[in-house]
């Protein structure tokens, strides 16, 4: 079965390989500014709107007949504090801003997830099927100095994602601890997806390249 991922995430695409699945990456392209909602549904609209996409695209790519069973997974981050959703910071100033604001307290990270299957011909049931659910975890964050929330908004990661934070990368020296699945953070809960692919009838060994 063909596995794509519709995200450029790194981590997301690291997390997939390490869980014996290589995926094809293809980006969405869709405008994330476009959407809008309370934190928890911003991120699930979101990755349906990624999965759906990328999905739209594959049909149109290949004919019916020559089409190969294919499972898509959009995914989407987004850290709510407060009651506020926060995406990927808009300029280093805003990144600091965040962390001296975050550090010492609470957030949730929520990560929406989508999958669409594409069936090949003759299978049942035929056509598209797509499931989406939400996971969210409690990130307690650090305190870090001012020092060192300079040096990490320098490095450039915080500007590359959702809240910006990482906890696999350098930002990992900043988080205190996780209150539910860890991957949920990384942008990517495995225990969720192996849920979501029972739904479309997809066993997680079918998946694995290794």
């Amino acid at each position: 079965m063909r596995f794509v991922l519709a995200s450029a995430s790194p981590a997301r695409r690291a997390l997939l390989r390490a869980a014996g699945v290589d995926p094809e990456v293809i980006v969405s392209g869709v405008d994330e500014d476009q959407a809008a909602g309370p934190p928890g549904e911003l991120a699930l609209i979101l990755a349906e709107h990624k999965a759906q996409a990328v999905a739209e695209r594959l049909a149109l790519g290949a004919p019916t007949a020559a089409r190969e069973p294919t499972v898509v997974l959009g995914c989407d981050s987004v850290l709510e504090r407060a009651g506020v959703a926060f995406g990927k910071p808009t300029s280093s100033q805003d990144a600091v801003a965040r962390w001296r604001d975050m550090r010492g307290r609470e957030g949730v990270l929520h990560t929406g997830h989508c999958l669409i299957a594409l069936d090949a011909p003759g299978a049942q049931p035929a056509g598209h099927r797509s499931v989406s659910a939400l996971a969210s975890a409690t990130v307690r964050f650090g305190t870090p100095s001012d020092a060192e929330i300079d040096s990490y908004v320098a490095t450039g990661e915080p500007l590359q994602v959702a809240g910006g934070f990482t906890l696999d990368r350098l930002g990992g020296w900043f988080v205190d601890g996780i209150e539910g699945d860890p991957g949920t953070v990384l942008g990517l809960s495995l225990p969720l997806l192996r849920r979501l692919l029972a739904q479309l009838d997809i066993s997680v060994p079918s998946l694995w390249t290794r």
